[in-house]
């Protein structure tokens, strides 16, 4: 496949708008090859009115269909080869282990998304029979099962040109619930996600899905965006990014005439605590291990540990230091992204001590790693030190007793993950601390870092606010899948009409609450 630079409207190709976009290569600055096509509203409507349309057919289509359409979007990314791992380094900055990874992570959760709809049992199916003769009222026939929402905008990441973009997480599992999707690709991206709409454009057509079953739109700034949010027919929104993008989305859908759900994961601190008998039997790992943490993919996750808690102990803190200066920077996804870090840092160093920095390496981009350090007054007295700054940076915290641990803890906003290191007897002497975190978070880990987010059925990615929009969902794992779809009721219908999922003789062999019992 090659780069059009055109906008992809179901199984059309679109450049009706006059403004055109590069993609930068954030280690050089130089601009990369291909101009892409700015969209038009004309195009969006056109998107998203093809997606309505399709949605008619596409939500009728059976789990075993869409499962060979997912697994036939993972080939078609699979063939693109080099062309897209090549294109995903020039765009990113990242390196070519990374671009693979994250490929396998793209295919293999379309993959388990196709697994789950083999199976079927995911639509929560429910069966009351009817008891005709029970007194004083009779009870009528009653079964539900979760059915797909409509048209899904969905927002690509800058920190994932793949497995939270174009064909990623909410993409899979929209398409997997039976949804249309729109998607707005990141501007920083636009080579990685054409090639990626190109494969899914290609599956679609090879699994005879119907035109309009996705879209692709290119924009460089929030216009296209917030249509498409506005627009009347799409009826739920997808987005991994900043705080402040994620919030007017979450505004703007929330003040329409039909308000819509959004599912913004929005990022935060992830808050480390370690406490006192671990420090003492493995302070060196657990230094070098948090500095690894901080600085992967030069700090750019959205799990990236941004705090480190600990009763006071200064052996530790010359460790970190250690550590921190021999860590390497890095070259950040744009230049936006390293000017906001910049500035983040900047005003830490105002507030806070800076306890080590790292190499700085060359690049357009570039940025080197820092650690600060703080006590809990001079957190509790600055917020902007319990605010993310997206990057290799994390602020160290020490307190003098385990109650103003505690205290901080409770004091803390929603985050996506909190972490606890200690040993048996810590962990029995720190219960409290893990009660108050489970009310925090999303994912409480103990002993070990927040950076690797497994794609399987028990992930939670998702937090309380600000963390995400809706702390009641995941965007990784397949349960993310309920985000785009809603229970709905059958009353006393005709075993002819109803879903197969719902039908006396279950035909698709699925699990089913049948009158309270978990049955096949």
């Amino acid at each position: 496949m090659s780069l059009t630079g055109k906008n992809i409207i179901g199984f059309a190709s679109s450049s009706e708008g006059n403004i055109t976009l590069k993609a930068i290569n954030p280690s050089t600055g130089e601009n990369l090859n291909t101009d892409f096509f700015k969209a038009t509203r004309y195009e969006l409507n056109m998107a998203v009115e093809k997606a309505d349309k399709a949605f008619q057919i596409y939500r009728k289509k059976s789990g075993i269909e869409k499962a060979t359409f997912l697994e036939k979007i993972a080939e078609e990314i699979e063939n693109l080869g080099d062309t897209l791992t090549e294109r995903y380094m020039a765009e990113s900055g990242l390196p070519q282990g990374r671009a693979i990874g994250e490929r396998g992570r793209t295919i293999g959760q379309l993959k388990l998304f196709a697994q789950l709809l083999k199976d079927g049992s995911w639509v929560n199916a429910r069966i009351d029979t009817a008891l005709p003769d029970r007194q004083p009222l009779a009870r009528p026939d009653i079964r539900s099962m979760e059915r797909p929402l409509g048209a899904v905008g969905v927002f690509g990441a800058s920190n994932f040109p793949l497995a939270f973009s174009v064909a990623g997480g909410d993409t899979a599992s929209a398409l997997a619930a039976g949804c249309c999707v729109v998607f707005k690709a990141h501007p920083a991206h636009l080579g990685t996600s054409e090639l990626v709409g190109q494969a899914i454009q290609k599956a679609a057509l090879a699994t005879n899905m119907p035109d309009g079953v996705f879209s692709l739109l290119f924009d460089d700034g929030f216009e296209i965006g917030q249509e498409l949010v506005k627009h009347p027919n799409i009826k739920a929104i997808g987005f991994t990014g900043s705080y402040k993008g994620g919030k007017a989305i979450f505004d703007t859908a929330v003040a329409r005439p039909e308000p819509i759900p959004v599912y913004a994961e929005m990022g935060s601190v992830n808050p480390v605590f370690v406490l006192p008998r671990i420090i003492q039997e493995k302070s060196q790992s657990i230094a070098q291990n948090f500095v690894a943490s901080v600085t992967l993919g030069v700090g750019q996750f959205c799990t990236n540990p941004g705090m480190l808690l600990l009763e006071k102990n200064q052996a530790f803190i010359t460790e970190l230091e250690t550590q921190i200066q021999e860590a390497n920077g890095g070259v950040m996804l744009t230049s936006g992204i390293k000017d906001a870090y910049r500035k983040g840092v900047e005003k830490s160093e105002n507030l806070s001590k800076v306890i080590g920095k790292g190499k700085m390496p060359t690049g357009f981009t570039a940025v080197e790693p820092v650690l600060f350090h703080a006590d809990i007054d001079t957190l509790i007295a600055n917020p902007h030190l319990s605010e993310e700054i997206f990057g290799p940076t994390s602020i160290v915290v020490e307190g003098n007793s385990k109650d103003e641990l505690l205290a901080v803890a409770k004091s803390l906003s929603g985050h996506l993950t909190a972490t606890v290191f200690g040993n048996e007897d810590d962990l029995n002497e720190y219960q409290d601390l893990l009660e108050i975190l489970q009310q925090k978070v999303g994912r409480l880990i103990i002993n070990g870092f927040p950076t690797g987010v497994e794609v399987c059925h028990a992930m939670v990615h998702g937090g309380p606010f600000p963390s995400t929009t809706d702390s009641r969902s995941t965007s990784v794992g397949t349960g993310s899948i309920t985000r785009f779809t809603r229970p709905v009721c059958f009353q006393d219908f005709p075993d002819s009409l109803l879903p197969d999922e719902l039908k006396s003789d279950n035909p698709l062999n699925i699990w089913r609450l049948t009158d309270g019992q978990t049955v096949k």
